[in-house]
This record gives structure tokens, C-alpha cells and sequence, in this order.
């Protein structure tokens, strides 16, 4: 029996790169791979690329010329690209970087075993069409192997917004959303196989309309359906777009047990001239009310969101009104970044905000975030919250987790295990975690206002 090859796979960007590097390693393992850390191990070197970052392609580029020592070494390896750079750069990637032997993009890794055996017959393979069959559905089943208790479940794809900073549209497609049976189904596989907590992503999530009994399910019936799987004790979902948060959706907040009172809004920024430059068809006041109509709906929810400082054009004037808004939300989490171009999109061609201002503004708003991040890490100190244990901390006998607030929390001894959900009295805030203390597991969960 020969030995399995190995997968060397690296993740950049975001959750749902994550799921996609997830099933891209199950498609190879059905050709025989099995992963490795180390990449000097490896058969085949896997790049899962993220487009949305400054200068994306350019670390990719620099990331594969750290890869020709091991290609010259070990001529048989093969090297692909996978994912949003791959899909933007295409044959222009192998081109540049000859060591590459396979570049796919999101919407086609279902093909990735045929192109693999390709690449054994020594021929290059590219694949950054979109595809019309259902990659999911292509895929082969899921192996039965157990999983730990969170796992990421994507259910849409693509984007349609066009907002004028970003490359999604082009690199992910149009919004498609996955048959919600197909979701369901999945579900309640990784259920069986020990998962308690699963996150639905896309990249407009609140966007979701699946094909479904009766026609179209939203997000909230989605959700509604999940809520009713045994075994399933958590429900999340990311990333919202303002426009989408629809009646339903806040209502299943507010009377959805499972739903989590946390939720990742992002509004980029709180002036209306930039917001319409931006193409984010929203207004900062359009936001502060549809903030309101969550927080009446559930209370003690968590918000965080997503700001961009210094886009083209962007006066004093319009970032004091982002300060604005932050002060008026009060965020528990946010991500913030410096505006950077993107070839393609409308905003590239406009006037430039100098660096300098954009790194001064772009401190000023994490020094106002980190104080209400920090004030709401705080304010959870002598309060009960329920933690979902992942994994053993530093210490021996320390376990780590995650609250309902999605805050990370330690606890010392209890005897608890990756799964186990207990009741925890927070009774100290670091820097990024909170500490706390196992109390009786039927001890009713505080749901003050975060």
C-alpha cells in the first residue's frame, strides 16, 4: 500500500475561506492526500487567497517565491492558488510565477480533483470560470470523522451591492444561495458528528433566498429550521449587510433562543456623502434606526461592524461623523482599516486621501473602538453567561471558550470537556479574554444590556 500524499493548505481572509479550504482538503483527500503543517512535507502546496487586504496579490506573489527552493528540491511538488486572487490574477499568476502548476478559482474548487490528476500528467490547470452547476453539490459527502463543537456552514454566496471599494462582485460572483435543504442537511450531519455551535456565512448572509418547501426560505426561516435540530445549541451568521436586515430576521432575534445575541453590522461609515460614494445605499440615520429596532428586539445584543477610514474624498468633516456614529451604536467589537485601492473598482480612479491623514484617522477611531470595546468586556464582569468549552487553555486544567457574546473565556477545573456548555460567573477582564468561574449548571443566565 503506497503511503498518502501530503496537502500543505494555507487559509488567508476570511470565515468563509475557512469553509472553502475546508472542503477543498475533503475534495483531495478523496484523491488520496492527507494534510501536513509543514510544507517542506508536502505533494502539493495549496494557496487559499483572500483579495480584500492592501496589496493581496503581492503577498501571494511573495509568499510563492519562498516555495522555489522546495520546487527545485523536490521537482514532483505542485503548487496552487486558490480563491479570490486566484480569480483575479489568473493566467497572469503563472506567468509571473512559473512554480505554479494549478490556479482555481472560488466557484470551481469542486474541480480540484481533475485538475490535480492534470498536473500529474505534468500539464498546467486553470479554472476561474463560474461555473453553473452547484460546486456543494458536486463535492463528494463529507467524511464521518468527529469535529470539534463550532464549525462555519456556508449558505450564500457572492455579492451584489457593488459597493465602489470592493472587489466581491467580480472575484465571488453574483449572490447565489444554497437549497436550504442542502443547508439543513448538512447541518444535521456535523450535528451528529459533535459540532453544537454552527455559523452560517456568506458574503451578503442576510441576503439568503433558498430554494426551499414553499418557495423561497430567508435567513430567518433558516434559521427557524436549524432551531429545531437536536443537538444544535448555537446559531450565528456573518457578515449583514444594513439593506437586508429584514423584519423577520429581527424578530427571530429577539424570540430565537438558539440565534446568539451577537451580530456583525457593518456600516464602513457615518457620513451620508461617503456612504453614496461609497454606493452602500444606506444612510447613517437609516442605520441608528434599524441599530434601535434590534436592540428593542433583543435587548442585550451585541453589535459589531466595520469601518474604512479615509476614502477618496473624505473630509475632517465626514470622519468626525464616523466618530459620530461609533459613539452613538457603542460597539462590543469593530474592524477598521485604512482605504486601499482596488484595480477595477470605481473608487480607485478618485481622488486619494494623503497616507498620513489616513493613519491619523485610522488611530483615532481604534483608540474610540478599543475604549468601547474594552467598557463592554468590562461591564461583563459579575454577570452569568453561558460558555460553549472549546479547547484546553495554557494552564493545566484550564478550559476555553466562547460566551453567547462570542467573548473568549477561561475557567480553572470543573472537569469540563471541547463541547461541554455550562453556566460561568465572569469574574475577571483581560486584555482579550475574560475570566470566569463554573457555577451551577441550572443557574439562570443574566441577559442585562451588554
Amino acid at each position: 500500500m503506497s503511503a498518502p500524499k501530503k496537502l500543505y493548505l494555507k487559509t488567508y481572509g476570511c470565515q468563509m475561506n475557512v469553509y472553502d479550504s475546508e472542503r477543498m482538503a475533503e475534495a483531495l483527500g478523496g484523491e488520496g492526500y492527507v494534510q501536513t503543517d509543514r510544507p517542506e512535507d508536502a505533494d502539493m502546496i495549496l494557496l487559499n487567497t483572500c483579495h480584500i487586504r492592501e496589496k493581496a496579490a503581492e503577498k501571494v506573489y511573495s509568499e510563492l517565491g519562498r516555495f522555489r527552493g522546495l520546487k527545485a528540491d523536490k521537482p514532483d511538488l505542485k503548487i496552487g492558488v486558490a480563491g479570490c486572487v486566484a480569480q483575479a490574477e489568473g493566467e497572469e499568476i503563472m506567468r509571473r510565477q512559473p512554480l505554479v502548476d494549478l490556479v482555481v478559482g472560488p466557484q470551481s474548487y469542486h474541480r480540484l480533483p481533475e485538475m490535480e490528476a492534470k498536473t500529474r500528467q505534468g500539464e498546467k490547470a486553470l479554472d476561474t470560470d463560474f461555473p453553473e452547476e452547484d460546486k456543494f453539490e458536486r463535492l463528494k459527502a463529507r467524511p464521518r470523522a468527529k469535529r470539534g463543537p463550532t464549525a462555519f456552514l456556508t449558505v450564500q454566496e457572492g455579492c451584489d451591492k457593488f459597493c465602489a471599494f470592493c472587489v466581491v462582485p467580480y472575484t465571488r460572483g453574483a449572490e447565489v444561495s444554497r437549497p436550504a435543504e442542502r443547508i439543513l442537511s448538512e447541518a444535521r450531519d456535523l450535528v451528529e458528528r459533535g459540532v453544537r455551535e454552527i455559523t452560517l456565512l456568506g458574503q451578503n448572509v442576510n441576503a439568503y433566498h433558498g430554494a426551499g418547501d414553499g418557495g423561497d426560505w430567508s435567513l430567518a426561516r433558516l434559521i427557524w429550521a436549524l432551531d429545531g435540530i437536536d443537538g444544535l445549541e448555537r446559531i450565528r451568521f456573518t457578515t449583514s449587510h444594513p439593506n437586508d436586515m429584514t423584519d423577520d430576521l429581527i424578530e427571530a432575534h429577539g424570540q430565537c433562543a438558539k440565534l446568539m445575541p451577537y451580530l456583525h453590522l457593518p456600516v464602513q461609515a457615518g457620513s451620508d456623502k461617503i456612504l453614496k460614494r461609497m454606493n452602500r445605499s444606506h444612510t447613517a440615520e437609516s442605520y441608528l434606526r434599524l441599530v434601535e429596532r434590534i436592540r428593542a428586539a433583543r435587548p442585550d445584543i451585541l453589535m459589531s461592524g466595520d469601518f474604512i477610514v479615509g476614502f477618496p474624498e473624505e473630509t475632517e468633516e465626514d470622519f468626525q461623523a464616523t466618530l459620530d456614529l461609533i459613539d452613538a451604536v457603542g460597539y462590543g467589537y469593530a474592524y477598521s482599516f485604512k482605504y486601499s485601492t482596488r484595480p477595477g473598482t470605481p473608487a480607485a480612479e478618485r481622488p486619494q486621501v494623503a497616507e498620513e491623514v489616513k493613519d491619523d484617522r485610522l488611530q483615532r477611531l481604534q483608540a474610540l473602538i478599543t475604549r468601547q470595546q474594552r467598557a463592554a468586556q468590562d461591564a461583563m464582569v459579575g454577570r452569568t453567561v453561558k460558555v460553549l468549552f472549546e479547547k484546553p487553555g495554557r494552564l493545566p486544567g484550564q478550559m476555553v471558550g466562547k460566551s453567547d457574546y462570542l467573548h473568549a473565556v477561561h475557567v480553572q477545573g470543573g472537569g469540563l470537556a471541547a463541547g461541554d456548555i455550562a453556566s460561568v460567573r465572569i469574574t475577571s477582564s483581560g486584555a482579550n479574554s475574560l475570566g470566569g468561574e463554573v457555577i451551577d449548571t441550572s443557574a439562570p443566565v443574566d441577559s442585562a444590556p451588554a
